[in-house]
């Protein structure tokens, strides 16, 4: 059983005895206990209908994945402020007549999960700096990678060209698709959309996708709507460079690497990667996971580019996959050796309309080597 399930069953079955302790909660407001004229069977009755009918909005409003979220939130934050309020009283030796922790967990759980919502649905450019000794050319280089875009999840394929046009806007040299640019819960009409906005930005060397772990789809072809070789077929039409376990010299001046999804068997290594490759050229690698460092690290590339991590999403899990070893990395910059390496939070999210530990963004990354 992998990590992930055991986290969706640990995940449902909190949520389930979260609603049991909500329940108990909500029967403490004075309110409820006017409607049921303060008789605990009856109270409990009006408590379960209120929590039953807020749960039921959030469903229809959010689905189930976002629901359960909002109610274990809920749940920790009223179970603090209980805690906290109780000490306070205690200290105090004063209680007020109505139930001050109730409401503050109600204010207080609805303001960080609005701005857990806006930080996953208002993306960001985030701009990092990296030298090189080797010689570049031409002058430095811009790259743009984005990632986990999962169209349809917290965008359309038309609001998608909003950021593509952002991105053309900076004049990059490159922008790099790593991984996720789809899932099954992409329609064929915004993966249509989404492929036409890369289509239409303009870059000096192109736009690059590399596989993620989503984008071949986890149901059928029927169940989507479309197949995988539909979507490569948008691409393609659409001028995107499709790297599968490719090494690319790109004008003369540098080298992109575009790994398959480290879900795939039998993808190339490293070393396989590079034979063959002139090492005194800058080297950058683009692979979805982030799980593959010390290979990296070994084969002296210069830069490596991931997303996947969704940067953690919710605090405080949000260096879960570094902890339990599934991730080298889940955000930020890191430098091994002579390699650097990068990881997005993503642009988007997958089922998750919340990001409390993180932020949407889309990635610059402006390179500067050695002047001749």
């Amino acid at each position: 059983m992998n990590m992930w399930r055991l986290l969706f069953m640990g995940t449902a079955a909190g949520a389930l005895l979260g609603l049991i302790y909500l329940v108990s909660r909500v029967a403490k407001f004075s309110l409820v206990r006017g409607m049921s004229k303060d008789k605990l069977s009856s109270r409990l009755f009006v408590a379960l209908a209120l929590t039953a009918g807020g749960i039921l909005a959030l469903y229809l409003g959010l689905g189930v994945i976002n629901t359960v979220i909002v109610i274990l939130h809920l749940v920790v934050i009223w179970l603090l402020s209980d805690i906290i309020f109780a000490i306070i009283y205690k200290v105090s030796g004063k209680k007020p007549s109505f139930y001050l922790a109730g409401v503050f967990a109600l204010l207080f759980a609805g303001l960080y999960l609005s701005c857990g919502w806006y930080l996953a649905h208002h993306v960001v450019a985030t701009t990092y700096q990296v030298s090189t000794d080797k010689d570049l050319g031409s002058g430095p280089l811009r790259v743009i990678m984005l990632a986990d875009s999962h169209i349809g999840a917290t965008f359309s394929g038309e609001e998608f060209a909003r950021y593509t046009e952002e991105m053309e806007s900076l004049s990059p040299d490159i922008v790099a698709v790593v991984g996720d640019f789809i899932d099954d819960d992409t329609s064929k009409e915004d993966m249509i959309a989404a492929c036409r906005a890369l289509g239409e930005l303009e870059t000096r060397y192109g736009v690059y996708y590399v596989y993620g772990n989503h984008d071949r789809g986890y149901y059928s072809a029927e169940a989507r709507g479309y197949s995988e070789s539909d979507m490569i077929s948008e691409l393609v039409r659409n001028h995107v460079t499709i790297l599968r376990d490719e090494t690319r010299l790109i004008d003369g001046r540098f080298y992109l690497i575009g790994r398959e999804d480290a879900s795939r068997r039998n993808r190339r290594s490293m070393e396989d990667l590079l034979r063959g490759a002139d090492t005194g050229k800058y080297m950058i690698v683009l692979d979805h996971q982030p799980h593959d460092y010390a290979s990296q690290e070994k084969s002296g590339v210069d830069l490596v580019l991931s997303g996947h991590t969704h940067g953690g999403w919710l605090f405080p899990f949000n260096r879960l996959g570094e902890i339990n070893g599934t991730d080298d990395k889940t955000y930020g910059r890191e430098k091994r050796s002579n390699t650097e390496f990068i990881v997005t939070s993503g642009i988007s999210d997958w089922a998750l309309g919340f990001k409390t530990g993180t932020i949407a963004e889309y990635v610059v990354v402006d390179i500067s080597g050695k002047r001749k």
